[in-house]
């Protein structure tokens, strides 16, 4: 099975769309996902017999995004956006590992459904947690974020966000607790 299939076009106002599918072993259902970026999507369901089936779904999906200009948007074309927490210990403790997954498992889910990137991995450095999310909308993940954590009662009072182009080092601050002109990792 090929996993999910996500893609992304501007439409005729320059709003960007995307749309998704996979198949869900769990439930033997072919799922597709689709809306405006930032905003939450449509979910469409379809029961199929088993995995070749929903191979078969999968291809004519890619096959009918491609045809309607949908495309994978490349890595290097889209920006890192980091949800850093302060911590109290320089390692973590516990309670700071519960919180890596809650945050992860809530901000994956949030942003998924809007098409707005993906989790791509969480560290402890240096008395913080930094939560990174590779996403094609700087600006509109960075509000996400903030509703979600907000949302989830996840020491929001905690959290800074920081963001870069794909390939850039220094972390430009996109919102932060307390008054700060900087983000460091």
């Amino acid at each position: 099975m090929s996993g999910i299939i996500r893609v992304y076009k501007r439409n005729d106002d320059g709003v960007l769309e995307f749309r998704e599918a996979w198949f869900d072993e769990d439930y033997s259902q072919f799922v597709m996902n689709h809306g405006v970026v930032g905003h939450q999507s449509k979910t469409d369901e379809t029961d199929v017999a088993d995995a070749a089936a929903a191979e078969g779904l999968m291809d004519a999906f890619a096959v009918q995004c491609a045809d309607d200009g949908f495309a994978e948007i490349p890595e290097d074309e889209q920006s890192w956006v980091v949800a850093q927490y302060a911590l109290k210990t320089k390692d973590g403790t516990d309670r700071d590992r519960y919180l890596e997954e809650k945050a992860k498992d809530a901000l994956i889910s949030h942003l998924a459904w809007r098409g707005l990137g993906i989790v791509d991995r969480s560290e402890f450095s240096d008395a913080k947690l930094n939560i990174f999310i590779l996403t094609p909308d700087v600006n509109k993940a960075v509000n996400a974020i903030k509703v979600c954590i907000r949302g989830e009662d996840l020491d929001f009072t905690k959290l800074s966000i920081g963001a870069a182009a794909f390939g850039e080092t220094s972390f430009k601050l996109k919102h932060s607790p307390k008054p700060a002109n900087s983000f460091t990792l």
